[in-house]
């Protein structure tokens, strides 16, 4: 039996939100899952998501595999880079994780700003 975290997906027809869950690989995707880690909403301009840190970080080290989603949903969370420093014996503070998330936000901005007064037009 191969445990994977992945998402399935709730909410109405044209509104998709998704739940971040720990299932067996061979059920379907809305099929009953061993539990729920957290939610994703990819709709409002700036997405949001929730993850149980503690419970993800449990479910990876018993051999849990995340889908392409859910590991770019961890990497965004810090949950990641809390696994490999416990890994290889470093500790990781909060701080660290936050500052890693403003440089993110920064620098998505920062492409913002630059497509927008790209698309100016032929000179």
């Amino acid at each position: 039996m191969s445990v994977k975290i992945r998402l399935t997906r709730t909410g109405a027809r044209n509104e998709p939100s998704y739940r971040i869950i720990v299932i067996d690989s061979r059920k379907r995707r809305d099929g009953k899952y061993i539990e729920r880690l957290g939610y994703y909403d990819p709709k409002p301009k700036e997405f949001q998501y929730k993850v149980d840190e503690e419970r993800a970080i449990y479910w990876i080290e018993r051999g849990a595999i995340p889908s392409a989603t859910v590991k770019s949903l961890f990497k965004r969370a810090g949950i990641l880079k809390k696994i490999h420093n416990m890994k290889y014996g470093q500790k990781v503070s909060e701080n660290e994780i936050e500052k890693v998330n403003e440089i993110k936000k920064d620098e998505n901005t920062e492409k913002k700003s630059v497509n927008k007064t790209d698309a100016g037009g032929v000179e």
